[in-house]
């Protein structure tokens, strides 16, 4: 453990953090990370900077980048890396890892889910750091111990670290990677699909077909046939994107399982807002141009809401179909940017990206 010059009188933190979330998230923490670095080392300093870092072929990060980093700052203690990486170790999520040599640590941040609160990410940054800085009085440790989980202290030449629960573990993980892929932001990037799906559903309204149809089948399978459309949209865009990731070997470290289930999720999220957004938009045209008069001819029997209802579902899943399967996108690269597997990508060596991970 590498100790400051004099803990007792201040202990600078250098937090090196993936854009986005995780930067969203370091700096909202910030200020009262130093408060309580403060209390323990009597003064403090904590500098956050957006930084996306390399991993080298051995699947560690780049330190030298790091180290380069440090020499932007007059003096820095510790630097904890705060990255959407998910990883693996004991066939469980590790949620962070100790490196005393270099005075750093690393930590994932889908590990603490989806609603990460301030609170969890604040005792994660404070154990890191009283296990890299000694000065601190000693109870402190204790006192910042995570609840959920204990630390595997360093045996050999393995460093210390912290994994998360055997059972909350991996679905707490997919979710926070979910909520790192952010699915709002895939939105702009279905521009295209969404207006074939607008304009294939919009037949539902005019059609009388369709409104015989809605009215002949069950709610039961009305669902089921929503839940196609959204599954066949989601495949679509995997298989024609090339988003579903291939392990070439076994290794503990791999979290292939993670970004697939991860990208399922996200694109379900978007596409059942897809859907969700046409069923609204139809809902609300069937209201205006069907009168319930001449629906009632055309039925045979007399008709109410559910009916609209009916149609609006049934013609939402018809264009979300042909937008989906029917929609080739401009915008690809972009697209696969947004799912784990493929950012990962962007941080390896150049021949590593071409082998394909």
């Amino acid at each position: 453990m590498e100790e400051p010059s004099d803990a007792r009188n201040g202990v600078t933190v250098l937090v090196l953090s993936d854009p986005g979330l995780c930067t969203v998230r370091a700096r909202s923490v910030a200020e009262r990370f130093e408060q309580e670095l403060t209390h323990l080392y009597g003064a403090a300093t904590v500098h956050v900077r957006t930084q996306f870092l390399g991993i080298s072929d051995a699947d560690t990060l780049e330190f030298g980048t790091i180290a380069t980093l440090r020499e932007d700052y007059e003096s820095v203690d510790v630097v904890l890396i705060l990255t959407e990486m998910p990883r693996r170790s004991h066939g469980k999520p590790e949620m962070a890892r100790i490196f005393p040599d270099e005075s750093a640590a690393a930590l994932s941040y889908p590990t603490l889910g989806v609603h990460a609160g301030r609170r969890r990410l604040l005792a994660l940054f404070m154990s890191c750091v009283l296990r890299l800085v000694d000065g601190a009085p000693p109870e402190a440790r204790e006192r910042y111990e995570p609840r959920w989980n204990r630390w595997q202290e360093p045996r050999g030449d393995e460093p210390g670290y912290l994994l998360a629960h055997t059972i909350t573990g991996v679905p707490r993980t997919v979710l926070g990677m979910v909520a790192t892929n952010a699915p709002w932001r895939t939105a702009p990037h279905l521009s295209t699909a969404l207006a074939a799906a607008a304009a294939t559903g919009a037949f539902g309204v005019f059609y009388q077909s369709i409104w015989q149809m809605s009215a002949a089948l069950s709610p039961s399978r009305l669902l089921m046939i929503g839940v196609l459309a959204i599954t066949l949209m989601v495949l679509w865009l995997i298989l024609s994107n090339g988003l579903w990731e291939r392990a070439e070997h076994t290794d503990p470290t791999e979290v292939f399982l993670y970004y697939n289930l991860s990208t399922v999720l996200t694109l379900s999220l978007v596409v059942l807002g897809l859907y969700l957004a046409l069923f609204v938009v139809i809902l609300a045209a069937s209201l205006v141009v069907i009168d319930p008069d001449f629906m009632t001819q055309i039925m045979g029997s007399p008709v109410d809401f559910s009916n609209y209802v009916d149609i609006a579902w049934l013609s939402a899943a018809l264009g979300v179909v042909a937008g989906g399967l029917g929609t080739s996108f401009d915008e690809t690269a972009d697209l696969r940017q947004l799912t784990q597997g493929r950012r990962e990508m962007q941080r390896r060596p150049e021949p590593e990206q071409h082998g394909g991970r």
